[in-house]
């Protein structure tokens, strides 16, 4: 017999179901595409200004998680293919990390760039976890791994070599962006020990990478984590360029990252590439919100209302959440990733589409985005 507990259970995830079927195109499968909407003009995809810290050429990168297989396993020649379609849709930023199935987002990301110029793209790797052979992998999240092991390091000799490793992995003769990765307290690994692990980069990374910044070996660094207090206590201990900040600014969550992290960073000339921009699938359509597991009791009225306004004016709530992402003068990149050419394809679709300013307008006088949020002009 059902208890009280179960019944509601079942009533929630009803409600979650029928929220999400009043999405229109919602991708509730991998692979599945929400279309684009919305008049696209032939304008090129938005760019940084040329001058002060190192900025990646356009605002809209691609992310390395499904390359690695994040959530579910995709074969080699459809990763390849999904990088290249997003090269032949002007994207000329990608992002990685040894960590995105064990080096297997690196491998697949660099047999397609290795055929091109390194001063036509850009590309970011992270460093913190070194990988090495085993007999099996360990138990990750990411599917059908190869066989290797990790083990977190962010010495300065550590540093150095992973950046060596992940250029053998790509086949490519220069990396320009080094994040410094998953030190957080989020880190489920780390815990509240993170500030021991951010002890060693503040001897060991940190200076390493300036070290390299200053031979030429790479054109910029910064952290890579999906909470705000590393990146901010880098700008006390070091000189960074640019932070991946995931899991932090999006349309449906961005007040904290708005009024807190992102002034303190422009205030040092620091930018920021924003990671998870589509809250892992869930603007779309996906049932997961981020990477902890749990879908917070606010987010599915939100996202429902979201969608809904952007049905009245003619859009698609894929597009609205990458332009929203890419507004702040702070922010270099938005990173979305994309599991297949065609979704790498619409990424960029999305960011050519004209937005009525009365859909911001709306989101704004209903309370659903910041009134102080910047939105594109």
């Amino acid at each position: 017999m059902p208890t009280r507990r179960h019944v509601l259970s079942a009533a929630a995830l009803g409600a979650a179901a029928l929220a999400t079927a009043r999405i229109a195109g919602a991708q509730l499968r991998p692979g599945d595409l929400m279309p684009t909407l919305g008049t696209i003009g032939d304008r090129e995809p938005p760019r940084n200004p040329a001058g002060g810290r190192f900025r990646p050429p356009t605002k809209l990168g691609l992310g390395g998680g499904p390359a690695g297989n994040n959530w579910e396993a995709i074969p080699d020649q459809q990763a390849r293919d999904m990088v290249r379609a997003a090269w032949d849709s002007g994207v000329r930023y990608f992002d990685n990390s040894p960590w995105y199935g064990l080096g297997l987002s690196e491998r697949r990301f660099g047999s397609v760039l290795h055929a091109f110029d390194p001063d036509d793209y850009v590309i970011s790797t992270k460093v913190g976890r070194l990988l090495t052979a085993a007999p099996a992998p360990p138990q990750v999240g990411w599917k059908d791994p190869p066989s290797f092991d990790y083990r977190y390091d962010y010495s300065a000799a550590g540093t150095r070599r992973s950046v060596e490793d992940s250029l053998q992995r790509m086949g490519i003769p220069r990396i320009d962006i080094v994040f410094i990765h998953d030190l957080a307290p989020n880190n489920r690994e780390m815990g509240e020990r993170w500030t021991e692990y951010f002890a060693e980069a503040e001897r060991g990374a940190i200076p390493e990478l300036e070290k390299m910044r200053a031979e030429g070996l790479i054109r910029a660094w910064g952290m890579g984590v999906n909470h705000p207090a590393p990146a901010l206590r880098a700008l006390e201990v070091g000189d960074p360029d640019i932070m991946l900040l995931a899991c932090q600014y999006s349309i449906l969550d961005h007040a904290q990252a708005l009024r807190e992290t992102f002034p303190r960073l422009a205030a040092r000339g620091v930018s920021v590439v924003v990671g998870s921009p589509l809250a892992a699938g869930y603007v779309v359509g996906r049932e997961r919100y981020l990477y902890d597991g749990t879908i917070p009791a606010w987010v599915p009225r939100k996202r429902e209302r979201l969608s809904a306004i952007a049905a009245r004016h003619g859009i698609d709530p894929r597009t609205a959440a990458l332009q929203f992402a890419a507004a702040p003068d702070v922010v270099s990149a938005v990173i979305p990733g994309a599991r297949t050419p065609e979704q790498a394809r619409e990424n960029a679709r999305s960011m050519q589409v004209s937005i009525p300013a009365g859909f911001w307008a709306e989101l704004k006088r209903e309370g659903l985005i910041e009134p102080d949020a910047p939105v594109p002009a």
